[in-house]
């Protein structure tokens, strides 16, 4: 078991490492003239030695007959090509770095399209701050790989060569043996990395489950401090972030012990041998000093480019286990964003049907059991039943949230399976029981970039439901701003908006989800009247709780633990006299002698 489960960790990392090239490659061009760039500041700055010694050996130890001006010549040159090299490096630098930015950027955006391609499953169990730490943190995190990897790696591995070809040129047999500190310095990275990643992979998850717990806390921060539950969550939080800091503790043991101290304690060893083995030689006089001099300096050069690396392992790795979280939601299936023909909402009638469906959101716990209604075009469905009864599951399925587990649902006669999302969303409006406002102002909440919505259309969708009595003693009228999601509006004005935003759509299938619930009895009455002029022609389908805004619905279907118990008008469901006639008699106020309790199912 062992053993498969090593192999499928070496595929998973082969597959992000040949995921991360491809986006590199998408840049293969200006990486590649960067590191050209790269090579040519390296071969001006490794020159620098070379200049050195001819000036020790040819002038200044021989009293060169020239006199000072070829060495003012050598000095020039040298001067020369450090500041080439310097411009180089900070071309190569640039260019790579940007790209590095680029490839994030497309990263990113492939991220946020693929989130949207998803099902809605996903987010029923994974929390809101950890799918934004994946868009957040650990793209910035994959940025600093490309950063690390672009910016020193590539970098360090050009000096290097550079380095030993010099070395190469000055003495073959030390270079032969300074040829060994590269084998000796990969081990130790093996060992760095091999026990580092555990303590690593802890940290990105704990930083995951600390934004996720900060995300809900701010989000229920009322419901914490009503129920005096600060303490106890601050103790949550603080037992992730102790858990994330004695890892992080750790990690950096493992980097102090294999990084600097160990680089610097083998250099400082290797000079020693190499000024010993010139020394001798020096004494024998088959050594010229310029010679030494130009091989201890590239010998401290090569320490330089190996530290650069062990800096940036740690970086390296915190971003490759980032991008294993990032590319587990990019491998995942999901449905592309479709473009819709501007003529659906024309050529849709709105007949529905639900024909023997089925579902569950947890397999072999099904919520739903054997619907079945039909509804056309201009009649109004009311669905009603106690929380847990499948009402919301039933508009879920409708608007392709999920799959029926089996049957069919059609909308005009065509099965929406073999429609794309955005076909069968575009002639739809919804209206939810807690509306949500984005940031803008009003007009825009209302016109949400629709073509073909007018300023004008949004200000009669506005007076038509009545939301004209409070925008109109607003500093900035439609253009208010919105912010917080509407928090400076009451939950009616929010609903008045929502109701406004689902008019000037112009739908022909209007989805009502518990839109009155939250209103007071006043506003109630006026989005009453709003409804009974917008659903002319349009077909309905409302979720209530007050059974008393649906007394005009042309059916109702009563349901009970995912099944249609009962079906009719008002007026017959009333007189049957069964589950609906108590549940309006309770909601009147009148004793109806049984309580139903609700039901466990999700709804």
């Amino acid at each position: 078991m062992s053993m498969e489960m090593h192999n499928e960790g070496k595929k998973a990392g082969a597959a992000t490492i040949k995921k991360l090239l491809a986006y590199a490659l998408t840049y293969k061009f200006r990486i590649i003239g960067a590191i050209l760039i790269l090579c040519c500041a390296v071969g001006a700055e490794l020159a620098g030695p070379f200049i050195v010694k001819t000036i020790i050996d040819d002038h200044l130890s021989t009293g060169g007959d020239g006199g000072m001006a070829p060495v003012l010549t050598l000095l020039a040159i040298y001067v020369g090509l450090l500041v080439a090299a310097g411009g180089l490096h900070f071309l190569q630098s640039y260019l790579l770095q940007a790209t590095a930015l680029r490839i994030i950027r497309n990263m990113r955006v492939d991220l946020m399209r693929q989130i949207h391609r998803i099902p809605l499953r996903y987010f029923d169990n994974t929390p809101i701050g950890a799918i934004v730490s994946r868009i957040a943190n650990d793209t910035e995190a994959i940025r600093e790989l490309f950063m690390s990897f672009m910016a020193t790696f590539v970098v360090s591995f050009v000096q290097l060569a550079g380095i030993y070809t010099a070395l190469f040129l000055l003495d073959v047999k030390l270079a032969l043996l300074c040829l060994l500190l590269l084998p000796l310095f990969a081990v130790i990275m093996v060992v760095h990395l091999k026990f580092s990643k555990r303590y690593i992979a802890v940290m990105r998850a704990r930083l995951s489950d600390m934004n996720a717990m900060i995300n809900e806390s701010i989000n229920v921060m009322p419901i914490i401090q009503a129920f005096r539950r600060e303490k106890r969550t601050i103790e949550e939080f603080e037992e992730l972030n102790h858990d994330r800091y004695v890892n992080q503790v750790k990690q950096f043991r493992v980097f102090s012990l294999s990084s600097r101290n160990i680089v610097g304690t083998i250099g400082a060893l290797l000079t020693a041998f190499v000024l010993w083995y010139f020394g001798g030689q020096a004494l024998s006089g088959v050594i010229l000093f310029g010679v030494l001099y130009a091989f201890i300096d590239y010998l401290g050069r090569i320490f330089q480019p190996i530290i650069g690396i062990f800096d940036q392992l740690t970086n390296a790795q915190r971003a490759y286990v980032a991008a294993e979280k990032v590319f587990a939601i990019m491998d995942m299936e999901g449905r592309d964003v479709e473009e819709t023909p501007s003529r659906i909402r024309q050529d849709t009638r709105g007949d529905i049907a639900f024909r023997d469906v089925s579902f569950s959101y947890k397999k072999g716990e099904q919520v739903l059991r054997n619907i079945s209604f039909e509804v056309k075009r201009g009649q109004t469905l009311a669905l009603v039943g106690h929380t847990g009864s499948g009402k919301s599951s039933i508009m879920n399925l409708l608007l392709g949230f999920y799959e029926p587990d089996q049957g069919t649902i059609t909308i005009d006669g065509k099965d929406i399976g073999m429609m794309s999302k955005q076909e069968l969303r575009k002639p739809m409006g919804i209206v939810l029981q807690d509306p949500y406002l984005f940031a803008g102002d009003i007009s825009f909440n209302v016109s949400m970039y629709q073509e073909g919505i007018t300023q004008e259309r949004v200000e009669a969708a506005l007076r038509e439901v009545g939301a004209s009595s409070f925008i109109d003693s607003l500093p900035g009228g439609v253009h208010e701003p919105v912010v917080e999601r509407g928090s400076t509006f009451s939950a009616g004005q929010r609903q008045l908006i929502s109701f406004a935003r689902a008019l000037a759509y112009d739908p022909a299938i209007l989805i009502l989800d518990e839109a009155t619930a939250s209103v007071d009895s006043e506003t109630e009455h006026v989005i009453q009247r709003a409804l009974k002029v917008v659903s002319e022609g349009r077909t309905t389908l409302i979720i209530a709780h007050r059974l008393s805004t649906i007394r005009e619905a042309d059916q109702i279907l009563v349901l009970h633990r995912g099944e249609i118990v009962e079906r009719g008008n008002h007026d017959s469901l009333m007189a049957l006299e069964g589950r609906y006639y108590r549940m309006y008699r309770l909601q009147m106020g009148e004793s109806s002698g049984e309580a139903q309790p609700a039901a466990a199912s999700k709804p």
